[in-house]
């Protein structure tokens, strides 16, 4: 009988029932963590071997999306996980029929814009996303907002 070997296979799954893991991926990655959602719906990890290596968030705001704590394990970077993920969460976003995904980041504006995603400015966001806590007090109006037709 021969051995089954331990694969190192990523899959994406719903993010319900990590929420630990994926809390701890965030603080690692200087996220915020205290305003996630209780639930995590909307929210996708990337797992392997039991592990969370990867997790994206889509909030929703009426016809807006409102894409946050997109993060992958250092350990796992530069094999498009982080791409896997955003794909997927654009997929979430098209099934309801969200207009625009809004974004904002401080670090990766420029891998952002490879992935269809265009600079606008704080006012050019609907009110409901700007009601947000990311919006109104996570993330530094230094931020570079950015966001995609779906």
């Amino acid at each position: 009988m021969e051995a089954v070997a331990k694969t190192n296979t990523m899959i994406i799954d719903q993010a319900q029932n990590y929420k630990d893991k994926v809390r701890a991926l965030l603080i690692a990655e200087k996220l915020p963590v205290d305003d996630l959602p209780a639930d995590l719906d909307n929210f996708l990890v990337a797992m392997q071997d039991d592990d969370v290596i990867g997790v994206a968030g889509l909030e929703i705001y009426g016809s807006y999306g409102l894409l946050r704590s997109l993060a992958v394990n250092p350990d796992h970077r530069s094999k498009g996980i982080a791409g896997k993920l955003l794909l997927r969460i654009e997929e979430l976003a098209a099934l309801k029929a969200l207009k625009e995904v809004y974004l904002l980041t401080e670090t990766a504006p420029e891998y952002f814009n490879h992935k269809g995603y265009v600079k606008v400015t704080r006012g050019d966001v609907p009110a409901g996303v700007q009601q947000s806590s990311e919006f109104n007090h996570v993330c530094p109006q230094s931020a570079i907002v950015m966001k995609k037709i779906i």
